[in-house]
């Protein structure tokens, strides 16, 4: 591993740690300091509030230069985000920067919460139903954050 790499991730690890973003909490595995437990809250107003959603992030050997990987291991309604927990946003493909960090790609997933986009889905049949009665997609959202997402 590149020293350069090796240091990026010490630091953003040590920043992750102090100081958290907001209804995040990101802890590198005790044996593998490029995988990281993450436990993100469904966002306020979101149908996704009020629950506690896993996943996990790993650090390619080539990071910062390549995006990390992410799922979501929780269970969830989402038209960008598929049932094996892949997450369909710009920043963990075509659209990462070396600038990008692990913490604005966390927020950006929690961003994603809040504003699904059926426009580019993952899960294109959650997708049809956002788009044609959002308010079941919603409902349905909000049910399956409460059966997976919650104690």
């Amino acid at each position: 591993m590149a020293s350069g790499s090796k240091k990026r991730i010490m630091v953003e690890t040590k920043n992750l740690s102090k100081d958290p973003p907001p209804g995040i909490s990101a802890t590198p595995d005790e044996s593998n300091n490029r995988y990281f437990h993450v436990v993100m809250a469904g966002p306020s107003g979101s149908p996704y509030e009020g629950g506690l959603f896993k996943l996990e992030l790993f650090l390619p050997e080539n990071y910062p230069m390549s995006p990390p990987s992410v799922r979501f291991l929780t269970k969830i309604y989402h038209p960008n985000i598929d049932k094996l927990g892949r997450i369909c946003l710009d920043i963990l493909k075509d659209q990462w920067s070396p600038a990008l960090q692990v913490r604005t790609v966390l927020l950006s997933i929690q961003a994603l919460l809040s504003s699904p986009n059926p426009d580019d889905p993952l899960a294109n049949d959650v997708a049809n139903m956002w788009k044609t009665r959002e308010q079941e997609a919603v409902l349905k959202a909000k049910e399956w954050t409460r059966l997976f997402a919650m104690e």
